[in-house]
């Protein structure tokens, strides 16, 4: 029997701007915040390009303290390809990481669990690869930004 077992190979990093967070109130799921992103860029050895303003974050912090969010954005490769991301994660953390994650504060990694599974609406041509394979990857705050470490699952 072969090894089936799935590996992890790093295809790239995002580094998405973010605006300010504005809460939308307390509901049946949760608290949700709108988070607009601004822009950014892309680098890494399977995909160069910027992220395009107008995108956003979309969490719900839930009763348990955690957080569900879906990202909603476009990037535009180096030669031009206009590709639609969605990205759906899961933040979870201790009562007093959150309050310093909410306060701006510039909370190690390692001290909260941050990992999203991005899926690629690509054209055909020189980038379907990105819809023709699953990714996962690992969500790091950093003030103004936010650094999306994305992992091609083999």
């Amino acid at each position: 029997m072969s090894d089936l077992t799935p590996r992890l190979e790093y295809a790239f990093t995002l580094i998405a701007r973010i605006g300010a967070a504005r809460s939308a109130g307390k509901g049946v799921s949760g608290e949700r915040l709108h988070i607009p992103i601004t822009g950014g860029h892309i680098t890494g050895p399977k995909l160069q390009g910027r992220i395009l303003p107008g995108g956003s974050d979309w969490p719900v912090i839930r009763h348990d303290g955690h957080s569900a969010v879906e990202a909603h954005y476009s990037i535009e490769t180096e030669d031009g390809t206009l590709i639609y991301v969605v990205n759906k994660a899961l933040r979870r953390s201790t009562p007093e990481v959150l309050a310093r994650l909410r306060a701006g504060d510039n909370v190690p990694p390692d001290e909260f669990y941050f990992r999203g599974a991005p899926v690629f609406d690509v054209p055909d041509g020189s980038h379907q690869w990105l819809r023709e394979s699953v990714f996962v990857c690992t969500i790091e705050p950093q003030g103004d930004a936010i650094a999306i470490a994305v992992y091609e699952v083999i």
